[in-house]
C-alpha cells in the first residue's frame, strides 16, 4: 500500500503536477519565515494591525508551500491596496450576530477575509467537539485566500472540514456570454491515520484567476477550457480573458459537461451568498474593484467523525491507500490522491530550504517593497 511517507519520496522523482508547467530547478528560494516577514510589514506598513497581519500573512506562505502560487504572494498587492483605500478595514473584529449548539451567523464587518475565516473556523471547530458538528456562516467577509487553509484548522483537530467562499463574478456559466458566477472554491479536508489526509482545494472554474494571471506575466499561453473572450468563445491567450472575457466552468464547454461546473458554483453561492444574506452572483464587485465594499459571504463547517461509526480514520486511510496502489496509466506517475501533489510541494520546498519563486514573482515582490518602503524578500541559493 502506498503509504504517506511513500508519497513524500515522490518529491525525488516525479513532477510536482502543481508545476507541470514551470521549471522551478533554478529558481531562487525564500524560507517560510522571511516570506511571512515581508506579507506582514507590507500589511502593518498600510495600516493593518499586527494581529490581522498575521492571520493574512499565515494564509499566503501556506498558499505558496503548498504549490498554489495563485493564490499567495501572488495576491498581496491585492489585500494591500484594499487597505490602503480603505474599502477593507482593520479597526473591527468579526462578530457573531445568532447562534445555537451547532450553528452560528457571523459579521465580518469588513475585515480582511483571513481573520473572518479562522474566526469562523474557530467556532465551527467548537462547536462540531461539542455538538458533533459546527456550522457557521459569514457575511460582509472578504477574499480568504485558499479555502483549504480552514479545511485543514478541522482536520488537524480529527474532524472533517469544510469550507466554502463565493467570489467577485469570472465564470461564464454554459451556453452564457457573461460571467455571472464565481470560481466560487470547494474544499474538504478529512483526517486518516499517522497524519495522513484527503485534502481537496478546488475552483468550481477550470482553471483560478490567478492561474491565468500568472500565464500572462510569463507570456503563456493557456489550455483549452480554461477562458473565453469578451465573445464568450474559447481562447488559449490569458490576455483576452482577463480584458472582458471570463472563465470557463469546470469542465469546461457544455459539450464536456460544464453544466456540471456551473451547479457546482450555484451550490456554494447556495451556502454563502443566499444563505448569509450577503451579495451574490453579478451583484459582487468586481475582481479588485476598490470603489464598493465586497460583502462576501462564507461558509464553514466542521464535522465529528466520532458520531457516526467508530474507525473512520482507519476507513479512511484504507480508501487512500487502494486509489494509490491502482496501476498507473503512465509508468512514471503514481496515482495521487486530493492533497499529495500539496504533500510533494511542501516536501520539495523542506528539501530546498524554502519557497521556490520564479523571477518575475521575486522582481514583483521587490518593487511592491520600494514603493512601501519595507525591507526586500531575502532570497537563498536552493538546497
Amino acid at each position: 500500500m502506498h503509504s504517506l511517507r511513500h508519497i513524500l519520496k515522490l518529491s525525488k522523482r516525479q513532477s510536482n503536477p502543481l508545476l507541470r508547467y514551470y521549471s522551478s530547478e533554478n529558481w531562487d528560494v525564500v524560507s517560510n519565515a522571511e516570506v511571512k516577514r515581508f506579507a506582514r510589514d507590507c500589511m502593518t506598513s498600510v495600516g493593518t494591525k499586527p494581529e490581522h497581519a498575521d492571520s493574512l500573512a499565515e494564509v499566503l506562505v501556506q498558499a505558496d508551500y503548498r504549490g498554489h502560487y495563485s493564490h499567495g504572494l501572488n495576491r498581496l498587492d491585492m489585500y494591500v491596496q484594499d487597505i490602503r483605500t480603505g474599502i477593507t478595514v482593520s479597526n473591527k473584529e468579526p462578530a457573531v450576530l445568532k447562534e445555537t449548539p451547532a450553528t452560528a451567523f457571523v459579521d465580518g464587518q469588513n475585515v480582511l477575509g483571513p481573520v473572518v475565516g479562522d474566526f469562523c473556523m474557530n467556532i465551527a471547530i467548537t462547536k462540531a467537539k461539542q455538538s458533533g458538528v459546527g456550522w457557521v456562516v459569514a457575511k460582509g467577509s472578504n477574499h480568504y485566500g485558499i479555502a483549504g487553509h480552514y479545511a485543514i484548522k478541522a482536520s488537524d483537530e480529527g474532524l472533517l472540514g469544510m469550507s466554502f467562499t463565493n467570489t467577485s463574478p469570472l465564470v461564464v456559466p454554459t451556453r452564457a456570454k457573461k460571467a455571472i458566477l464565481g470560481t466560487n472554491p470547494i474544499s474538504l479536508a478529512a483526517p486518516g491515520n499517522h497524519g495522513d489526509s484527503f485534502v481537496l482545494d478546488m475552483a468550481t472554474s477550470t482553471a483560478a484567476l490567478g492561474k491565468i494571471e500568472l500565464h500572462e506575466r510569463k507570456q503563456l499561453p493557456i489550455p483549452n477550457s480554461w477562458g473565453v473572450d469578451a465573445h464568450g468563445k474559447m481562447t488559449n491567450n490569458p490576455t483576452d480573458v482577463l480584458n472582458g472575457g471570463g472563465q470557463m466552468p469546470l469542465g469546461g464547454a457544455e459539450e464536456t459537461s460544464g453544466y456540471k461546473g456551473s451547479g457546482l458554483g450555484f451550490l456554494v453561492e447556495i451556502f454563502c451568498g443566499i444563505l448569509s444574506g450577503s451579495t451574490y452572483g453579478p451583484n459582487i464587485r468586481r475582481w479588485k474593484n476598490t470603489t464598493t465594499v465586497a460583502n462576501l459571504g462564507q461558509c464553514f463547517i466542521a464535522v465529528d467523525p466520532n458520531s457516526f461509526m467508530p474507525g473512520f480514520e482507519g476507513r479512511m486511510s484504507d480508501l487512500m491507500g487502494i486509489c494509490r496502489n491502482q496501476e498507473p496509466a503512465e509508468k512514471d506517475k503514481d496515482v495521487l490522491v486530493a492533497g499529495d501533489p500539496e504533500r510533494i510541494h511542501m516536501k520539495m520546498c523542506d528539501d530546498r530550504g524554502g519557497i521556490p519563486y520564479h523571477p518575475n514573482q521575486i522582481q514583483y515582490a521587490t518593487d511592491l517593497s520600494e514603493k512601501l518602503n519595507v525591507r526586500p524578500m531575502a532570497t537563498q541559493t536552493p538546497k
